[in-house]
């Protein structure tokens, strides 16, 4: 079974920094795209980053200068660096991706991770 675990989370001030990690477990042939999504109380799941196989990233206006993504293709692992945080960027993260099994090649597989909580205190 595969799973994405994700840590990093927890309180910081605005202004502070905080490095998201989310790392793919169980039988993979192969990881397409891997990114970070976010959802605050109220509001609907957002898109953060997103980062290719080979390195293409994308990102939202709102955290674009101020975040960056990032991954290990030889861990399996995606990571967000949030610099410059602010209150508005207070969410619960979840991390994101799109993989292949050896059984399957030709099915591409989407799963997501638990979320981790982000708190920026103002």
């Amino acid at each position: 079974q595969v799973q994405l675990v994700e840590s990093g989370g927890g309180l910081v001030q605005a202004g502070g920094s905080l490095r998201l990690s989310c790392a793919a477990s169980g039988t993979i042939f192969s990881i397409n795209d891997m990114g970070w999504y976010r959802q605050a109380p109220g509001k609907q799941r957002e898109l953060v980053a997103t980062v290719t196989s080979d390195g293409n990233t994308n990102y939202a206006d709102s955290v674009k200068g101020r975040f960056a993504i990032s991954r290990d293709n030889t861990k399996n692992t995606v990571y967000l660096q949030m610099n410059s945080l602010k209150f508005e960027d207070t969410a619960v993260y979840y991390c994101n991706a799109h993989f292949r099994r050896a059984s399957d090649y030709y099915r591409i597989v989407e799963i997501w991770g638990q979320g981790t909580q982000v708190t920026v205190s103002s």
